[in-house]
């Protein structure tokens, strides 16, 4: 039966692609490769990690502050150290941490105002 395997990717729009691009892979180490952007295989994730596929309610605030009508989570190894990587980088970084049974999350506004979620899976 035909079905679908994963997520293959998370497509958005930038004012600055490349100047972005460059922003990731100098704060958080995301591996660019212009014109494409980042290819990250699975096989080097953490064993307690996954990719989600979650569609939110429109009037959903999760995303907030940001008014985009996305939110990008990105898998790290070290929480509380992206979190200071992407604030030495300009980013403003947002005040809440959870620590859940799923793991920990910290949020921050990227360079072009996008919300994106670090995640640390448990270990």
């Amino acid at each position: 039966m035909a079905k679908a395997l994963g997520i293959g990717g998370v497509f958005f729009k930038a004012k600055d692609p490349e100047k972005l691009g460059v922003w990731y892979q100098e704060w958080l180490d995301l591996p660019v490769e212009h014109p494409y952007g980042a290819s990250l295989k699975h096989d080097g994730l953490p064993a307690n990690s996954c990719t989600v596929w979650s569609p939110f309610k429109q009037d959903t605030t999760y995303f907030a502050p940001s008014d985009q009508a996305f939110m990008i989570n990105l898998i790290v190894d070290d929480l509380d150290g992206c979190l200071a990587r992407v604030k030495d980088g300009g980013a403003t970084v947002m005040p809440k941490v959870e620590d859940s049974e799923f793991g920990r999350f910290g949020w921050f506004i990227d360079p072009e105002g996008n919300k994106v979620e670090l995640w640390q899976p448990p270990a």
